[in-house]
């Protein structure tokens, strides 16, 4: 809380009645009330912000059952055409299970954490009065109604950024694939060669074993 705040706060007691019908102002008090104040705020905003939470708790079950899902639509194209559409629902259900089974654990925890996180900071870095009208957007007819299509429209962005980027992407990708299998075929060889091999290969110039070649060979 500003100085400011505090300062204003004193003045406008005073202006409100003569000094002698009021108890004075100590800053203290008027710093625990506005601490109260904020905090109900900032429970007011949780509880406004409580389907942005459980979207972003729904994105973070699915982000990973969507790489794993692309992962396998690209191995179903080694399986035989007529098994793929029975492979293929196998794999949904299977997806729709992981997320109704894990969806709740995460949005639980969202819930949890909100206030402990979310909460302080922004209890910490905004006023009284921005946080009354960050509240007062957030239950406008404009705020809801954003809110309600934004989910949608961050759906249909991504999906066709991935769309247009995959192209230009996936070459990277697959160069990127190569170099690793480099990598690690090359650590896998210089582990599995003998012992002091590399040191006397060193040790030995191509003139020295070219000398100690016999004549004619």
């Amino acid at each position: 809380m500003s100085a400011r705040w505090l300062v204003g706060g004193c003045l406008a007691a005073s202006l409100c009645g003569p000094a002698s019908a009021q108890a004075p102002v100590r800053p203290q008090a008027a710093a625990s009330a506005s601490s109260a104040a904020k905090k109900e705020l900032v429970q007011k905003i949780l509880k406004l912000q409580q389907p942005d939470i459980e979207n972003l708790a729904h994105d973070i079950v699915e982000r990973p059952a969507a790489q794993m899902l692309q992962q396998a639509a690209a191995a179903l194209h080694a399986v035989p055409a007529d098994k793929r559409a029975a492979l293929g629902d196998a794999i949904d259900a299977a997806a729709r299970k992981y997320t109704d089974e894990a969806y709740p654990l995460v949005r639980e925890r969202a819930m949890r954490l909100a206030p402990l996180t979310v909460g302080p900071a922004l209890e910490q870095n905004m006023s009284e009065s921005e946080l009354r009208q960050l509240a007062a957007w957030l239950e406008s007819p404009v705020s809801r109604k954003y809110l309600e299509v934004s989910a949608d429209i961050r759906e249909a962005f991504v999906g066709k950024l991935l769309e247009d980027a995959q192209p230009v992407v996936d070459p990277k990708l697959r160069v990127f694939d190569e170099r690793i299998r480099t990598i690690l075929a090359g650590a896998s060889a210089g582990a599995s060669a003998p012992a002091g091999s590399t040191s006397r290969q060193r040790a030995t110039s191509p003139g020295k074993a070219a000398a100690s070649r016999p004549a004619g060979r």
